[in-house]
């Protein structure tokens, strides 16, 4: 290798590194960092409430009587759209993986013939006779919260909207519905 090929070499070597140098200088000049006056992330500990501490108010919901009023069955039915693939509602329709929800409103809970219920479910069912519509309402919003232990793996309706048209549709799925209220 001749001197003039060296030092074409050592030339772009050098060209090389001034040229990333400069472009860290130029990115320096206008991205300026920002060091933060104290390092690592400040990490907060949950504490004990007292008198000071502020409470979110949960927001207040109407009881499902009020709500069965304004309630549509025929949007319930499109919610319940969700239950299909484990629940039918027909009159006589065959178990799935859940019960046949015909007649639902009024049946004691777990206390449908020819369907194997969670040992949870039929505890639930000895204390209470009948699925009355405030115990479809918690049920539906939060299965596993009311019935600790049953196998419905559904995780819940939460707006109380959607609860009431379902329950308003699964009321007429009955020969005899219930009345809508307790008089």
């Amino acid at each position: 290798m001749d001197s003039f090929t060296l030092n074409k070499v050592a030339g772009a070597v050098l060209m090389v590194l001034i040229l990333t140098m400069g472009v860290g200088i130029v990115s320096d000049i206008i991205f300026k960092p920002t060091i933060p006056g104290k390092p690592g992330y400040e990490i907060v500990l949950a504490s004990a409430p007292d008198s000071t501490s502020e409470v979110e108010a949960v927001p207040e919901v109407e009881p499902i009587s009020e709500r069965l009023i304004a309630a549509s069955a025929t949007d319930g039915q499109k919610v319940a759209k969700k239950c299909a693939a484990c629940h039918t509602f027909d009159q006589g329709g065959a178990n799935k993986v859940g019960p046949a929800l015909w007649d639902i409103v009024g049946r004691k809970p777990g206390g449908l013939d020819g369907f194997r219920y969670s040992s949870a479910m039929g505890t639930y069912g000895g204390e209470n006779p009948e699925w009355t519509y405030e115990e479809l309402d918690h049920f539906l919003a939060s299965p596993k919260k009311l019935i600790a232990g049953t196998s419905m793996g559904f995780a819940g309706l939460r707006k109380p909207e959607d609860r009431a048209d379902i329950i308003a549709y699964l009321r007429e799925q009955s020969d005899a519905p219930q009345p809508l209220t307790a008089e």
